[in-house]
């Protein structure tokens, strides 16, 4: 299974002008991260580095509370994160840190892996949640370097996956040197794999970023949604959810100065979301735009990263995404931590025991009505 593995990697490498072209013309790739992707960095690296890899915004930000206490320690010279995608750039850079940098993960191919561990030579790697990387993994080991599996979360579909390639799956998980999982699922699904060491520490995604280091809204924003009923906030919202926030707002929506704050997930959607939300004769203002805001509007739309926690505070109600569509739900925390109420869809397999305790608490509900008038 190695073998083939490795024949698919290179394989890819031979598409990848063509598959480039394409993901850069889609803006899902720029010809910045293309290069680091395939190993021409832009930053230099510096002694004692730490290295975390997460794949996307939400293992990214997980660790960021982590990070901002490693920053304290005077033997670390420099933290590197890596992860896969424009929007967790975009996110990070955001972040005011002192020694921290990001670079784009390279293509788990051979050749290229190598090259990135002979330049960066990190002291330590750390991969959060579910990015397992066959050859990364394995020339990580081939140099004796620390390697933990930070925060991990594997679904039981994901571990059915796992278990069809048993000696494959176990020769992989039993290389990493210290196993993390966010709850007791997966570390049952992580044993089973052939983890060795193991611990079960909670959720990262408990922690809170440290709110001094993120930039705030301006005065006018501030003083525009303070004059404002902000009737409900479509936070990471995905595809169709945003409808699903109008409809409601519609529905409730019983003067002028009442308006709804919508958050995608993926911000490159914007333009479709504003044509479905006009065939609703809403008025939609992006923020992307950085204009005075117009008091007639129904409809904030947040089409930044890394913006979400400005606005969070200005409704008691927040509809968290990815629960309505087969996604598995976002993390509630954010909307929780302004002592919002949230609504939800039923697919919150992704937070499944946060949502329970937040059930408990009567903190969330779930909304079992979407699809009706």
């Amino acid at each position: 299974m190695k073998i083939i593995y490795r024949i698919l990697t290179l394989a890819f490498v031979f598409f990848l002008p063509l598959i480039s072209i394409f993901r850069i013309y889609k803006k899902k790739e720029t010809f910045q991260s293309i290069k680091q992707k395939i190993g021409f960095y832009n930053k230099k690296p510096k002694n004692n580095l730490v290295w975390f890899h997460g794949s996307s915004v939400g293992e990214v930000l997980s660790v960021v509370p982590l990070i901002q206490e490693l920053e304290k320690n005077k033997k670390i010279e420099q933290i590197l994160v890596t992860s896969n995608t424009l929007s967790s750039a975009k996110v990070l850079s955001k972040i005011k840190f002192k020694k921290t940098i990001h670079q784009f993960f390279p293509i788990d191919v051979n050749f290229i892996v190598k090259k990135f561990l002979n330049y960066w030579k990190p002291n330590a790697c750390i991969f959060i949640e579910s990015e397992i990387w066959p050859n990364m993994i394995e020339k990580i080991k081939n140099k004796d370097l620390p390697l933990i599996l930070l925060n991990a979360r594997l679904t039981k579909k994901t571990f059915k996956k796992w278990t069809k390639l048993d000696f494959f799956s176990k020769n992989i998980f039993s290389k990493f040197d210290l196993c993390i999982p966010q709850n007791q699922e997966t570390y049952y699904y992580l044993k089973k794999l052939g983890s060795k060491k193991l611990k079960l520490l909670g959720n990262l995604k408990l922690c809170e970023i440290n709110q001094k280091n993120l930039i705030k809204l301006n005065s006018s924003q501030i003083k525009f949604f303070k004059s404002k009923k902000v009737l409900l906030i479509g936070y990471s919202t995905h595809l169709s959810e945003e409808n699903f926030c109008a409809d409601i707002y519609k529905k409730i929506k019983k003067n002028k100065n009442e308006i709804i704050i919508l958050i995608p997930r993926h911000i490159e959607r914007a333009n479709l979301i504003i044509d479905d939300l006009n065939s609703k004769n809403l008025v939609v203002q992006k923020h992307s735009l950085g204009k005075k805001i117009n008091k007639n509007i129904d409809v904030y739309l947040v089409d930044t990263y890394g913006e979400a926690k400005k606005f969070l505070g200005y409704s008691k109600i927040i509809f968290t995404g990815g629960s309505i569509i087969p996604h598995g739900g976002q993390n509630p925390l954010d909307a929780v931590r302004q002592n919002a109420i949230v609504i939800h869809g039923p697919n919150i397999q992704n937070f499944k025991e946060i949502y329970q305790f937040l059930h408990k608490e009567k903190i969330s509900y779930e909304f079992k009505n979407f699809n009706q008038e």
